[in-house]
């Protein structure tokens, strides 16, 4: 095998930041961030905004409701009314 090929493979914790749940796995992802597992070793943690733990997918549940259509929402968020 060719040196320096693959990328760097270490294990990481993932943590979904909207419910707090953290898994370890391994990746080859770079973070600044480090954490100390329950084993009581340091890993590097990379926050993610959707896990197995609040995907509607795997939950069974919509958490966000979709409050309107698209230009309803551009309308709203640069304070224009509608022409008619």
């Amino acid at each position: 095998m060719k040196p320096n090929l693959h990328p760097h493979y270490e294990k990481v914790v993932f943590m979904d930041v909207n419910s707090g749940y953290k898994f370890l796995t391994g990746s080859t992802k770079k973070s600044n961030e480090t954490i100390v597992w329950e084993d009581g070793n340091t890993y590097p943690l990379i926050k993610v905004e959707v896990s197995s733990d609040t995907h509607p997918f795997y939950t069974g549940k919509q958490k966000f409701a979709d409050t309107g259509g698209r230009v309803d929402r551009f309308l709203q968020k640069y304070n224009m009314k509608e022409k008619k």
